[in-house]
Order: C-alpha cells, then structure tokens, then sequence
C-alpha cells in the first residue's frame, strides 16, 4: 500500500488534511471503499499519501461529520452505506454526480429544486409587491432579447428564478436551492442541450410563471413553475434512463 502519494497530490502542510480528505471522499463514493468495509489502517494511509497521524485523524473526523464513515471499536473506520452521507455537502454531491452514470442524482437535484422553488412561486404570488412583480417580468422581457446569447440568457434565467425566491422570503429554502444549483450549474450533463428553439420554449415556460404570480394566483404559479422546471429538464436530459422519475 506504500510508495508514491497519487498525481497531483498536495503536499503543502496546511492543504494536507483537506486534500486526504477529498481524496477519500471520492474513493468511497466511487466504491473504492465499499459500504460496510473499513478504510486502510492508520499506518497504512499514512505511508500511502505521506502524511502524519494527525493528518489522518483530521481527515477521518470531517468524513465522520460528512455521514461516510464511522469509527468502531475493535473494526476501525467502517465505511457507511450511502442512505447516509451528507449530499449537501460540496464534496460529497460533487463526487456524487461525477459518478452519477445514469443521472439519477441531477434527477434528485431537480426534483428537490421543484419542489422547494414551486413552493415558493405560490409564496411570491401572493407576498410579491410591485416592484419584486416588475422585476421578475423584466428579467423575461430581457430573456426574449438575449435569446441568441447563450450565456447571458442563462444569467438571466438564473436572475429570474432567485427574483422569485427573494420575492417568496424563504431565506432556507433559496439557500439549499443556490447551493445545489452552484454544484451542477456548469455540468453539461446539467446544461444539456443550448438550441435556440429550447431557450425560447424555456422562456415561455418563466412567462407563464411570471404571469400566474403578476396576477397573484398563486395555485397556479405553483403549478407554472413546477411545470417549468419539470419540462426543461426532461429536454436537458432525453436519451438517458428513467425519466419518469420526474413525473413523481
């Protein structure tokens, strides 16, 4: 197990227990270190990444508080199966959707986006003052007329949906929906396909949203929105596997 630590290893001292631990956290997600086995020996992970015991312990503690391992007395560090990690955790989603074959994690994400952002579209139509209302329908009109410009219509898209969370006031809420789009927001098996055809069809898609909160009928800018981002996916996503998951 000893030699050389992997390519690209960081050997700065005050680097080495946040790279051993992402190291390792993409070894068990990825089934290096299968659920139930335990982690190499101290001794062992410190002769293979050439670290201290220090190091390790800090590296196996935030894998701890990360929900992948747990310490046993007489078994060491077991590893725990994955109903148990922390998926909000950078590193673990991160290393999650790198393996993430048949896009069942990003299917995850968007279900949990939709759920959290149709909520708070039926908030917004109904708390919305004015000017959050003319904000969010003139992130649409300006959709409409960067429409050709890839990246700046997904800035706007993105403006689009937090002017409506802002709008609802759910703090936690928006939080756990930047933070999971901050993880797969430049994953082109997120991105999908960037036709103009499909930027327009999603446009019309947030011009319905946006309509339902202007007119303060919040069941429907649920229902609006929960459309939207059911729609826009099952496109980013078609040729893959099992997509009537979204239909849930």
């Amino acid at each position: 197990m000893g030699g050389s630590p992997p390519p690209g290893w960081v050997r700065g001292p005050a680097s080495l227990a946040k790279a051993l631990t992402a190291e390792l956290v993409e070894r068990i997600v990825r089934g290096t270190h299968e659920p139930g086995s335990a982690l190499p020996p101290e001794p062992v992970l410190c002769e293979t990444y050439s670290v201290s015991r220090t190091v390790v312990r800090e590296s196996v503690k935030i894998l701890q508080e990360k929900g992948l391992v747990q310490v046993r007395q007489g078994s060491g560090t077991v590893v725990n199966p994955p109903a148990m990690w922390d998926l909000l955790d950078e590193l673990v989603l991160g290393a999650a959707i790198a393996v993430d074959e048949d896009l069942t994690v990003l299917d995850d994400v968007v279900v949990t986006r939709r759920i959290l952002e149709s909520d708070m579209a039926h908030v917004a139509a109904r708390l919305a003052d004015a000017q959050a209302v003319e904000r969010i329908g003139a992130l649409v009109e300006r959709m409409d007329e960067v429409v050709e410009d890839v990246d700046a219509f997904h800035e706007h898209d993105a403006a689009f949906h937090d002017a409506i969370m802002q709008a609802s006031g759910n703090r936690i809420a928006r939080a756990v929906v930047r933070s999971l789009q901050h993880q797969v927001v430049n994953i082109d098996r997120y991105i999908g396909h960037t036709d103009r055809a499909l930027r327009e069809a999603a446009n019309s898609g947030h011009r319905r949203v946006y309509e339902r909160i202007a007119a303060h009928d919040a069941q429907g800018a649920q229902q609006a929105m929960f459309a939207h981002i059911t729609d826009a996916w099952l496109v980013r996503r078609s040729g893959s596997a099992h997509p009537d998951r979204l239909r849930r």
